[in-house]
């Protein structure tokens, strides 16, 4: 089930990081969109409504989710860029999840949406210092987290959803 639910494993955090490592993360947001599309291009509407595991989320749900989550990454960057060490704000997912935009708007919005977002977030990713990354803001779930901690979570989470739909289109055969 650990396999299925993370199949590229947990988060694991890295707590000395070099610039090397925060451009191979920023790479990977940047990338990310393209690999989205990449991974569902050519799914069906009813291969879009598949769980990507028992009692999972669908291809559909993962999508959504994953903009929605980009944009919440977003704003918690921006803050703490300019205030003093914010609590990030918190949303219920799962709740989210099954809203009906998770349903009824095509996947296109939410990459699109994500392709746009990324554009502006890595511009302000590539221009910040170490001390910037040293930056720290509260999530109410996770606890205190520096930005370089945050980068490794967002570019992380990106690469955990499209795991996910990539090995159940192996699963299944498509």
């Amino acid at each position: 089930m650990d396999e299925i639910r993370y199949p590229i494993g947990e988060f694991r955090a890295i707590t000395e990081v070099t610039q090397e490592q925060r451009d191979a993360w920023i790479r990977a947001i940047e990338e990310m969109s393209s690999e989205l599309r990449l991974s569902v291009e050519g799914l069906t509407l009813e291969q879009l409504s598949q769980p990507y595991r028992s009692g999972g989320w669908t291809v559909q749900q993962i999508v959504h989710h994953m903009a929605d989550n980009d944009m919440n990454s977003y704003i918690r960057f921006k803050r703490a860029l300019t205030e003093e060490q914010p609590t990030a704000c918190t949303y219920r997912q799962d709740g989210w999840a099954n809203l009906a935009d998770y349903v009824e708007t095509p996947i296109e919005t939410s990459i699109t949406l994500m392709e746009c977002l990324h554009s502006r977030f890595v511009t302000i990713l590539r221009q910040l210092t170490p001390s910037d990354f040293a930056r720290k803001f509260t999530s109410p779930a996770v606890g205190e987290m520096t930005l370089d901690v945050a980068l490794q979570r967002y570019a992380w989470h990106g690469q955990h959803h499209i795991a996910q739909i990539v090995t159940l289109r192996e699963r299944m055969g498509w």
